[in-house]
């Protein structure tokens, strides 16, 4: 090879990670450790690390999962806070990155817009934008840790009248340093975990805060410091204390899941119930705090020490379950006839779905529609060699099954090298019935409509959504099990 060929040859790798947030940085730590012959490296679009945590900067960003669960099994999350500020996640993030050298494969400002694998060479060629410019790398397996979600676009309906007003709206996922609440009014339309966070957080300085939901959402309290972590700390090494609280954070979740799909009613009516202890006789929690659906079937929204709850009884903000006609010069009018004033509208409207981070997916020339991908074991993609998806868990920590996903690929990518194998694809059976990937109502999910992979009716293409079921079958399900195809 002439020295000009050696110059315009992409840069060539054995895994190429897309996406340096919570999943890519988990999976370069597994690939690190256990296939350290690897050359890899980590594409980030951003010019930061940490994905959602370094691009949501509303005021109370926080994680709506326990981070003893949502932290990395090999790093320990060191505060007793199991619901952390999205600072202190990013913090942790950065730290895990320099800790194991992560943060020197990271190449920012790399945005993926295509991937093509080409069967004659067994390699995936990706095309990437840097700055005003395009370049190619190469790699021998793609892994795609980017998320489910877009960055650059959100959820954000419209509503009749907004020319009309006078204050300001903004989106969660867009607010900036300048955006002002302070003894202002402002009304936060949405129920889920953006809206019951910022509403306490924004209250603690607004004139007042009123959050309007068209449906009520589930919404627990829970302690916002681990005594007993703090107590194992003390006659305990750190990292064994860490690893017990996550299996008692771990059980009590998957308990408190299994119970809900068992009893629904039964999980229901005590979840209400304590709303209405912390809320008092003043709010009608039958018509604010009563979800049409079952526990479960969406999120249940997490509130540290019922920061939500104190900040309605105490006045300082107010919850109001109705639709809105139309904005006016001073607020929101709704259905009812009822007006909202307000300075600032904060429409917690929900994400915009968006997989593989909005790559352009081909094999041999064909594109792969994400709507057409069936899913083997949550993980990988039918007809789609030499490549995987991190997907997390939608009834537990998102972590706990992209962690479960990275070590699956780390013994896939050391029995193919046993083996002499360059190429693993994933073939569907005849007879296995295409399923929704997630039995799961949330708006955003409903809206992707066709855009979402699906599973299928049994192993090894059903996805389970129990850490334990995937364990079992990541970790000792033999690798060669007929439906994958080597060579």
């Amino acid at each position: 090879m002439s020295e000009q060929t050696r110059q315009d040859s992409p840069p060539t790798y054995d895994v190429i990670i897309v996406g340096a947030g919570l999943s890519g940085i988990g999976t370069a730590y597994w690939l690190q450790r256990k296939c350290p012959a690897k050359r890899y490296a980590i594409l980030e679009s951003r010019e930061q690390l940490g994905g959602t945590w370094d691009l949501f900067r509303y005021p109370g960003v926080r994680s709506d999962s326990d981070m003893f669960t949502f932290g990395y099994r090999f790093r320990p999350w060191r505060q007793p806070q199991p619901l952390a500020a999205g600072a202190e996640i990013l913090d942790y993030l950065r730290e895990t990155a320099a800790a194991y050298g992560i943060d020197k494969r990271i190449r920012y400002g790399h945005r993926v817009i295509g991937a093509d694998w080409d069967s004659t060479t067994a390699y995936w060629t990706l095309t990437v934008e840097k700055g005003d410019h395009s370049c190619q790398f190469r790699t021998r397996f793609l892994y795609m840790c980017s998320g489910y979600y877009s960055y650059t676009e959100a959820h954000r309906p419209t509503f009749a009248g907004e020319a009309d007003f006078k204050g300001a709206i903004v989106h969660p996922q867009f607010w900036s340093d300048d955006t002002s609440y302070t003894d202002r009014r402002v009304v936060v339309v949405g129920s889920g975990a953006t809206a019951v966070t910022l509403v306490p957080t924004l209250a603690e300085r607004a004139a007042h805060v009123t959050m309007l939901q068209r449906s009520p959402t589930y919404i627990m309290t829970i302690p916002n410091r681990n005594a007993p972590y703090d107590r194992m700390r003390r006659v305990l090494p750190e990292r064994w204390a860490y690893r017990i609280n996550r299996w008692i954070n771990l059980g009590g979740s998957m308990a408190l899941y299994g119970i809900s799909q068992l009893f629904p009613n039964r999980i229901k009516r005590w979840i209400m119930n304590n709303a209405a202890k912390q809320l008092g006789p003043e709010v009608d929690v039958d018509v604010h705090f009563n979800p049409r659906y079952d526990p479960w079937d969406q999120r249940l929204c997490l509130v540290p020490d019922g920061d939500l709850f104190r900040s309605i009884r105490g006045g300082r903000a107010a919850v109001v379950t109705d639709r809105i006609d139309r904005f006016t010069s001073g607020g929101i009018r709704l259905e009812s006839g009822r007006e909202l004033p307000a300075d600032l509208v904060v429409l917690a409207t929900g994400l915009k779905i968006r997989l593989l981070g909005g790559a352009r997916v081909t094999v041999d020339g064909r594109e792969i529609r994400t709507g057409d991908i069936m899913i083997y074991k949550g993980m990988l993609a039918a007809g789609v060699p030499n490549f995987a998806i991190a997907f997390g868990y939608t009834n537990a920590s998102w972590t706990l099954k992209t962690d479960l996903t990275a070590n699956y690929v780390c013994r896939l990518l050391r029995h193919m090298d046993r083996k002499g194998y360059r190429v693993v694809t994933p073939t569907r059976e005849a007879g296995v019935d295409p399923r929704p990937l997630l039995d799961f109502s949330a708006g955003y999910i409903r809206r992707a409509g066709d855009k979402m992979p699906v599973q299928g009716s049994r192993r090894p293409w059903r996805v389970y959504q129990n850490y334990l079921a995937d364990a079992l079958l990541t970790r000792y399900e033999r690798i060669d099990d007929g439906v994958l195809e080597f060579r």
